[in-house]
């Protein structure tokens, strides 16, 4: 069985999901944000130690053996040799009544955000930050069950935007029974966001403005 060789904030991250979310991730170390974030959780997915659970992530059976814990429902596993190397003398389960944690040793892979890249995540670009938390958005909305009276209206109103003549608000609302404001900022969030779609408006003198995806 191959090292399972983690960063010190994987590591951290992957402790307090245990010892207090039940193994939900919703915890991370001061100063890792926005891009940060997204490096810690692909390098623990690409492990295969975490995994989707509608909108959060949850430990997954390999993040429990990597941190030396037991599965849940399952008996105290016993390390490989290969693992326990790579891990501090004593390992985070030991300490799990006290609450305190330990740590791996040696952050080892570069592809995980370094102390440098976490301190300098505070001052990313805003731009930058907006658009890794659009595709942080969009990863977690495919992994979420789709919910079929939600995307019926939005396949509904879509259709409505194709059309030639394409749609006003007032006709998507009296379609959909949705408010005004609901209907633009679906256009801003899940069809412009989301879906990629490019929707353009024009209004003709003394007229109503009409939307159409382009």
């Amino acid at each position: 069985m191959a090292s399972t060789q983690l960063t010190t904030t994987q590591t951290q991250v992957l402790q307090h999901a245990l010892d207090h979310n039940d193994g939900r991730i919703d915890w991370f170390p001061e100063g890792v944000k926005g891009g940060a974030r997204k490096k810690v959780l692909d390098g623990l997915f690409n492990r295969a130690l975490i995994t989707p659970s509608g909108d959060d992530w949850v430990v997954a059976a390999e993040g429990y053996d990597a941190l030396s814990c037991s599965r849940p429902g399952v008996g105290a596993i016993t390390p490989e040799p290969e693992i326990v190397a790579t891990v501090a003398k004593q390992t985070p389960c030991e300490h799990a009544d006290t609450g305190a944690s330990q740590v791996l040793a040696d952050e080892i892979d570069c592809q995980d955000p370094t102390d440098a890249e976490i301190a300098l995540s505070n001052d990313i670009d805003p731009e930058i930050e907006a658009a890794v938390c659009a595709i942080e958005d969009a990863a977690r909305a495919q992994a979420k069950v789709p919910r079929t009276r939600e995307n019926s209206k939005q396949a509904t109103v879509i259709s409505m935007l194709k059309r030639a003549e394409g749609a006003t608000i007032a006709q998507i609302c009296d379609a959909t029974s949705w408010q005004a404001h609901t209907v633009r900022g679906t256009f801003a969030g899940a069809f412009k966001k989301k879906l990629g779609l490019n929707i353009t408006s024009d209004k003709t003198q003394g007229g109503t403005r009409t939307y159409r995806v382009a």
